[in-house]
């Protein structure tokens, strides 16, 4: 069998001091991540950032930076993800606009607050995102090469 990574991305969005969370279903239970999904055929990894971003959060964003990439192996899954987290503002959010069928609802949450949920944290790499993003962790987007196919 042929190991094949999944490449994910997802945005660390801040706006009015407070921070964009998503609360979904993971494995049946409700757990907080920044809106994040898989790179899609095709894809860049900004554009997939940003269109995750709005099918998760029915926000409008611009990405401003990469915060990192980051990995996780997963040994029951038996699964390595690859996250590029970028550094978004917002530019527009549809209180009305549908969002994705594992999304329960989007949070404004604060920096104090949000630290507080860790224990219901997707996965490890939520927490470590606002790690370094809280520390001023920032990338220019230059760092990345991206060809869109023609």
């Amino acid at each position: 069998m042929t190991w094949s990574p999944h490449i994910t991305v997802a945005c660390i969005v801040e706006h009015n001091h407070k921070l964009l969370f998503v609360e979904e279903l993971s494995a049946g239970k409700a757990v907080l991540n920044q809106p994040a999904g898989h790179v899609e055929k095709g894809e860049t990894l900004i554009s997939a950032a940003i269109r995750e971003t709005l099918e998760e959060s029915a926000c409008k964003v611009e990405i401003k930076s990469l915060l990192g990439i980051y990995t996780h192996f997963l040994e029951e899954q038996n699964m390595t993800y690859f996250r590029f987290c970028f550094i978004a503002n917002l530019i527009e959010e549809d209180e009305n606009g549908d969002l994705d069928p594992d999304i329960i609802q989007t949070h404004w949450i604060g920096r104090d607050e949000a630290l507080s949920f860790e224990q219901r944290f997707r996965s490890p790499l939520v927490k470590r995102c606002l790690d370094d993003y809280f520390s001023g962790q920032s990338f220019p987007l230059t760092l990345i090469q991206e060809f869109e196919y023609e």
